[in-house]
């Protein structure tokens, strides 16, 4: 399972819940977000995660989720872009440390988040590749990314391995695969063949029960 955020959470029902089911936490979303393209929010920044990997280690998950935040307006995107890159690359020790790796997420700003920075995969992977750590991966939503127009089999290539954890979800609607216009079947084969073999998170506002909406899915990769 995964989740956004971990400071309204009773973490102390979590770790029982977990207990009980033997499910494990595969990600959540390192807080305070911070705005990693303003250098003056970077010490909280690097206080967030700090605080989040260590509750990782606490709840044993792999990975937290960090965020570039809104652009800054009127300033040049090249200076920003280094911002980020800066922030990922002091924060990088702190996650190798914990053994935790920093899903840096590239969100839609056509749909979902206008006003977000990062709305681009090969500016992450970009990101990623100057930051130059083990610890700093791709979060690679195929939902935000079609949605910005990008073809995953170009932005990918030669890339699954950067890539730390990849969300799904259909479009338009935003609901579960199989309910839109997106050829499933097509885009986890792409997603192997870049290289990416890892877990696949159902990041979808199911249009029906939870459970009916994962009978399509269970037959994608049979």
């Amino acid at each position: 399972m995964e989740f956004w955020t971990t400071t309204d959470k009773d973490l102390e029902e979590v770790e029982r819940a977990l207990r009980e089911t033997g499910i494990t936490v595969t990600d959540f979303v390192s807080e305070p977000t911070g705005r990693l393209v303003d250098p003056a929010t970077h010490t909280e920044f690097l206080e967030g995660v700090e605080r989040s990997t260590r509750v990782a280690t606490r709840l044993n998950a792999r990975n937290v989720i960090v965020l570039s935040g809104d652009t800054i307006p009127n300033a040049d995107r090249r200076r920003q872009l280094e911002a980020i890159t800066q922030a990922l690359s002091r924060a990088a020790p702190i996650a190798s440390k914990a053994d935790v790796w920093l899903l840096l997420e590239p969100l839609n700003t056509l749909a979902d988040h206008p006003g977000y920075f990062l709305d681009s995969t090969v500016e992450a992977l970009d990101v990623i590749r100057n930051v130059n750590q083990p610890a700093v991966r791709l979060l690679y939503d195929m939902y935000h990314s079609i949605v910005m127009g990008e073809e995953p089999a170009e932005v990918l290539a030669g890339s699954g391995h950067l890539v730390g954890h990849v969300h799904v979800a259909d479009l338009p609607g935003r609901h579960e695969p199989g309910t839109g216009k997106v050829d499933w079947a097509h885009q986890l084969a792409v997603l192997r063949a870049a290289g990416y073999a890892g877990p696949i998170g159902l990041e979808y506002m199911p249009s029906r029960d939870t459970l009916s909406s994962l009978e399509f899915i269970q037959g994608l990769e049979a």
